[in-house]
């Protein structure tokens, strides 16, 4: 059974940083391209960041510069640091594993975890 499951994420204020981090479990981790995505109330999810196979990145606009995606194969791991953080990044973040080399697309994600809420204070 496959599960991700997310945790880091809390309460911060503006300018602060967090580290969201997302475990695998029973897939071969480092055939999937792991993304994190994120979502507001009433809005679909919304990609965040990527990082490929072969651990090549690619970011939102709206992240590029702030956030920092990385991965660990030998421990199923997907991290996401989150630096000068606003307001508009408070969403609930779900990190998820896609077959495809590259996507931004959340029907290309086999799978998901159940999101961690990061709330951004002014």
């Amino acid at each position: 059974q496959v599960q991700l499951v997310e945790s880091g994420g809390r309460l911060v204020q503006a300018g602060g940083s967090l580290r969201l981090s997302c475990v695998a479990s029973g897939l071969t981790f480092s055939v999937y391209g792991m993304g994190w995505f994120r979502q507001t109330p009433g809005k679909d999810r919304s990609f965040v960041a990527q990082v490929n196979q072969n651990s090549g990145t690619y970011y939102a606009d709206s992240v590029k510069g702030r956030f920092t995606i990385s991965r660990d194969n030998a421990r199923k791991v997907v991290y996401l640091q989150m630096n000068s953080l606003k307001p508009e990044d408070t969403a609930v973040y779900y990190c998820g594993a896609t077959g495809k080399s590259f996507s931004i697309v959340t029907s290309d994600y086999n799978y998901w975890g159940q999101g961690t809420q990061v709330t951004v204070s002014s």
